[in-house]
């Protein structure tokens, strides 16, 4: 089987799953996006929004679109260079933060997610997808940017957590050293790496 079947076969599984209350109320598992055949990189998000829900695509509403932005301004084609996933597979209520519980029902999907696609890069995209892989108190204002390790069935990988894009929507400004600014050098060492 190719990657494609085996994503396949473990979406199915995601789709019947009820692992957790959160499968009570979606509308749609939000299982992916992007190119399991090609990828370089896993981005992995907080959890589905409202939009996600109604088109079981992650990354679709405003911050999706900003996201999309920032990835053509340096070159990361999201069809063809990135697989996106989130924590969760189904979508909160009233788009809170998943749980710890919640998280850890959709951990085995996510990490076998991860080792099909055996990506060059792990992005971390917000503080909630931070914490899920690496533990830290250490906010994520002061640890996006560098490059970290992170251990995924047994394996070893590089990884780097960046400002998830709903935060940007609030931080207009591209000035050296604002959010924005930060976030374009990030994806540019993510890139170039």
């Amino acid at each position: 089987m190719n990657k494609k079947q085996i994503l396949d076969e473990l979406k199915t599984k995601c789709e019947n799953c009820q692992n957790c209350a959160l499968a009570e109320t979606r509308t749609n598992v939000v299982f992916s996006d992007g190119n399991p055949d090609n990828a370089k990189y896993v981005l992995i998000g907080e959890a589905p929004g409202e939009n996600e829900d109604l088109t079981g695509t992650p990354f679709v509403g405003r911050a999706g679109k900003l996201l999309n932005e920032f990835l053509a301004q340096v070159g990361i084609s999201r069809e063809n260079d990135l697989y996106i996933i989130n924590t969760v597979k189904c979508r909160p209520p009233k788009n809170r933060v998943p749980t710890d519980f919640e998280k850890s029902a959709c951990r085995d999907y996510i990490e076998t997610q991860i080792s099909i696609i055996d990506p060059k890069v792990i992005i971390l995209c917000g503080a909630t997808a931070l914490k899920s892989f690496y533990p830290t108190k250490t906010p994520i204002s002061k640890i996006r940017g560098e490059w970290l390790k992170i251990e995924v069935k047994g394996k070893k990988y590089k990884a780097m957590a960046i400002f998830h894009p709903s935060y940007l929507l609030r931080n207009h400004s591209l000035e050296e050293g604002k959010p924005r600014w930060l976030m374009l050098e990030d994806l540019k060492n993510i890139k170039n790496s």
